[in-house]
């Protein structure tokens, strides 16, 4: 099962730039080289933040971007999303019970795919709703192995100011993970940076963003990096998962 990992576009209205940068340039970049080079993926994931103020022309320039992309595509929300929107602009999008959560059956085991936004708030939060669904959808899965994609990771990177707004109640969130013991990877975006370990057992990994970077500082201030769009090229087998991270060269964008 091969999956590609899009993170945080933080598209903007067309023609806007942002710290910089023209951000649908980049994203436009980084799908027509998915397009070219990975146009068997049996799926491609966009792990939220897809606008930078959640505006209408945003949505709608993501949506006409996304019109001639081959590969199927699920789309998630961060926090600078705007939920009601999103569904206003996407009514196909896949969501349950009011959420733009879901989940896809591949050949290798499940993919999870979560809503971590909490509605004017920067760090994420996983409600008793979105909590019982994922524990639903868990045990669904049985003994098959699951895959998570969330925006907000629930692990410190040691960062302050990113683990300062990570998702929220970590703890909670575990427990429904430790009722079933399936879930195999953590997928997460929020932080825009390429960080691999793991949390509390289970193997996690995070992404940098299409259009702008955190750089590498552990101190209590955050500062923009200076590093290309990335994409992750994930291969699940019976053997366990591998990512691989792909810069991609961003021209004048």
């Amino acid at each position: 099962m091969k999956i590609i990992q899009l993170s945080d576009p933080h598209l903007t209205i067309p023609g806007g730039r942002l710290h910089g940068s023209d951000p649908l340039a980049r994203l436009e970049i980084c799908l027509a080289d998915i397009g070219r080079n990975h146009a068997d993926a049996d799926l491609v994931v966009i792990s939220g933040d897809l606008t930078n103020d959640g505006e209408r022309a945003a949505y709608a320039a993501l949506r006409e971007a996304l019109a001639g992309f081959g590969p199927p595509c699920r789309l998630m929300l961060g926090n600078h999303d705007d939920r009601a929107l999103f569904l206003e602009m996407f009514p196909k999008a896949p969501a349950e019970r009011g959420f733009v959560q879901s989940f896809f059956d591949g050949s290798e085991g499940r993919l999870i795919l979560l809503d971590t936004l909490d509605s004017g708030h920067v760090e994420g939060r996983l409600c008793a709703a979105r909590l019982d669904w994922l524990d639903e959808k868990l045990r669904e899965a049985r003994d098959r192995p699951v895959y998570l994609f969330m925006h907000h990771p629930p692990f410190r990177i040691h960062m302050p100011v990113l683990d300062a707004v990570k998702l929220a109640d970590a703890d909670a969130f575990h427990d429904v993970l430790s009722r079933h013991g399936n879930v195999r990877h953590i997928f997460a975006g929020h932080v825009h940076r390429l960080i691999a370990g793991s949390w509390r057992g289970i193997p996690v990994s995070t992404l940098r963003g299409t259009n702008h970077q955190t750089a590498l500082d552990f101190s209590d201030s955050w500062r923009l990096g200076n590093e290309p769009p990335a994409y992750a090229v994930i291969f699940v087998d019976a053997d366990g998962v591998i990512v691989h991270f792909h810069d991609v060269p961003n021209g004048s964008a």
